[in-house]
């Protein structure tokens, strides 16, 4: 049975469009449609809707009722006249985002903002507008000074004015002790830029980031986690192509393993990036810098087929997209990197320390290092910007470094 057969025939559809909320419910047969959900999605998500729109004709609420408060009533209601299932909030979601959209209820009531609020607004434009970092980074940035500005009671933009560096040491000493190395490192980094900007922009007299202690943690300790030749072939070959999220998932190891794309370049791909005459995309890199890459053969034909026989119909641009409805694109970096990590385990690869995408751009350093390519060329490759992020990659380079061994002491001669 066809998605259209079942709202069709459905008893259960054919009684709510006879009923008070008929539009609601042609609304909803509409947007289960758009977003391409199956028959039994469809099925479970109309029945749970009609339920709640009998628990509201019961409860004598009329259509303008509904609102999220309502919908949380609902499900709280011991006696709301069916059971649930896992699928159901999300159900009722839509339903209630549709309802909204089409303006039969009013919108949701926008979250009222505090003080802290307003100054990590402006924080984040700053970061946005004057430092060009991407939206995921200013979200890490402004998650590390909301506990800042509590500790410091800050409320208004005239309380900056009262700083002083034992405030910020004080501040700075009691976090480090309640999180990791790595953590304190981020702590310190992002309170500097946040100590900056308020220096920036007149609310504090003196430049209070110089201040700040650095934390001790040694860089480049640890070896790169990389896949061999065989791994990375059998991870290849564990892609089931007969199916659309495996033609996906295929195209999506390829460009992270043969050009070593960081996942949220990957997820940030769109249609109209690729330039089929030309054999070349361009891809948004970090930092915003834009670059253009090759297309190989192989990488272009494995796209060709997922956009030939898997990619599903989509308003969206995003080139890679949710297998499930609502066929979206996926949020930077999160998918491709929960993409890659599946991959590994369809292969039986679990004897490494990482397992999520970046170990396929560390095996394409790897392997160019192997084939003899210098530590600069692999940096353009991978677009490094600070070469000593690539010299961590001499450290698997056992042949040349046999050269540099001392013999042992007390040795045959």
């Amino acid at each position: 049975m066809t998605l259209d057969d079942f709202l069709n025939g459905s008893w259960t559809v054919r009684d709510l469009r006879a009923g008070p909320f008929r539009d609601c419910i042609d609304l909803y047969a509409s947007r289960l449609r758009k977003d391409g959900y199956s028959t039994v999605t469809a099925r479970y998500s109309v029945r749970i809707v009609n339920c709640f729109i009998q628990w509201m004709i019961r409860h004598r609420f009329d259509r303008g009722d509904i609102s999220g408060q309502l919908v949380d009533r609902f499900f709280r209601d011991e006696d709301r006249g069916c059971g649930l299932s896992g699928g159901d909030p999300a159900a009722i979601g839509r339903f209630l985002e549709v309802v909204r959209e089409a303006g039969i209820v009013a919108p949701a009531a926008p979250r009222l903002l505090g003080p802290p609020d307003h100054i990590l607004e402006r924080y984040r434009a700053y970061l946005d507008h004057r430092l060009g970092l991407n939206a995921r980074s200013c979200a890490a940035y402004t998650k590390f000074t909301r506990p800042f500005l509590r500790d410091m009671t800050i409320t208004d933009p005239d309380d900056f004015a009262r700083l002083t560096t034992a405030d910020v040491l004080g501040y700075v000493e009691r976090r480090a002790r309640d999180a990791s190395a790595a953590t304190a490192v981020a702590m310190c980094s992002r309170l500097r830029s946040f100590l900056r900007y308020l220096h920036v922009e007149g609310l504090i007299e003196h430049d209070l980031a110089a201040c700040v202690p650095s934390v001790k943690k040694w860089r480049f300790t640890a070896l790169p986690t990389y896949l061999s030749a065989a791994q990375l072939e059998q991870v290849l070959q564990h892609c089931d192509r007969s199916t659309a999220s495996g033609r996906r998932d295929y195209a999506v190891l390829l460009l992270l393993s043969r050009l070593g794309l960081r996942a949220q370049e990957v997820a940030t791909l769109t249609l109209d990036d690729i330039d089929w005459r030309a054999g070349q995309f361009r891809i948004r890199g970090k930092g915003r810098q834009p670059a253009i890459m090759p297309l190989p053969p192989d990488v272009g034909a494995a796209i060709a087929a997922y956009l030939q026989s898997g990619r599903p119909a989509s308003g969206h641009r995003q080139l890679f997209l949710k297998a499930y409805p609502p066929h979206s694109g996926f949020p930077p970096a999160t998918g491709i990197r929960d993409i890659a990590a599946r991959a590994l385990r369809r292969a039986g690869i679990g004897d490494i320390a990482h397992r999520g995408s970046h170990i396929f751009r560390h095996s394409l350093a790897t392997e160019l290092l192997g084939s003899g390519a210098a530590l600069t060329q692999i940096s353009q490759i991978l677009r490094h910007r600070d070469h000593n992020t690539t010299r961590i990659y001499a450290k698997v380079d056992l042949a040349s470094l046999r050269t540099l061994s001392l013999p042992w002491p007390g040795a045959v001669q």
